[in-house]
């Protein structure tokens, strides 16, 4: 018996990294996926592989979110729980940014993942009940150097959580946040940042001395996914191997 047996999920960001994990782990734990994302030749593949529904997803789009929520819909007459998992990260300094870079982080991180609450709202009346995961980052409790919008769009996320889940509790819908720390996906593979970071130091300061697997992030969320989770809503689950907890971050 899976965790998530009977449920039907939205993923989005799926296509790859933690997005990946989430919905290989929700399809063992028995849900019904759909995911989305904007690469196509790795979400068609994911998808053709796995049984999931991929479709293209620009989460910035809320007509795209319209037609994400209605497939999902369609292809499994409900809707129980949304994973916003879709996010970028641009490391400049706030000197050197731009004001577009700035504003797409914000465009995807913040304004995707509202776009994602406000859209699945009636499905999960219908349904009567619901459980929405937003995926923040330990960038939501403390600044980092070159990560200005990143951080401002994740602190962001936590806010939004938290209204969301006083907003959204009449109707039975939960609303929680995640915040992975220094987890192995090809997000902190990006160059600007790889150069910019002293990896060394970086991992002297963890308190567990090593990069998650994605799927160790994909387990807390499941939790939150599922009825294991009834009374938790307007939280924030930090998984970060204790980083959060050294003076040295």
């Amino acid at each position: 018996m899976g965790l998530l047996d009977g449920k039907v999920a939205l993923v989005t960001g799926g296509a790859r990294g933690m997005g990946e994990a989430h919905v290989r782990l929700f399809l063992r734990e028995g849900a019904a996926v759909v995911f989305g994302d904007v690469l196509d030749e790795e979400g068609k593949a994911l998808a053709e592989e796995t049984g999931a529904t991929y479709v293209r997803h620009d989460v910035t789009s809320a007509a795209q979110w319209r037609q994400a929520v209605e497939t999902t819909v369609a292809a499994h007459g409900r809707l129980d729980v949304l994973v916003n998992n879709a996010g970028i990260l641009k490391f400049r300094r706030i000197a050197d940014m731009e004001p577009e870079d700035f504003d797409r982080v914000i465009d995807v991180n913040l304004k995707g993942t509202w776009l994602g609450v406000k859209s699945v709202i009636e499905p999960m009346k219908a349904a009567g009940r619901g459980s929405i995961v937003n995926i923040s980052s330990i960038e939501g409790f403390v600044g980092a150097e070159g990560l200005s919008a990143y951080a401002a769009s994740k602190f962001g996320v936590r806010g939004l959580t938290k209204s969301a889940a006083r907003e959204l509790a009449r109707f039975g819908i939960r609303v929680n946040s995640v915040h992975p720390g220094a987890i192995d996906t090809p997000m902190v593979m990006n160059p600007d940042l790889v150069g910019e970071v002293d990896g060394e130091a970086f991992v002297k300061s963890m308190v567990i001395k090593r990069f998650a697997e994605p799927v160790e992030v994909s387990h807390v969320v499941a939790f939150l996914a599922s009825d294991r989770s009834s009374y938790c809503t307007g939280s924030e689950f930090t998984v970060d191997g204790g980083l959060l907890t050294g003076a040295g971050y």
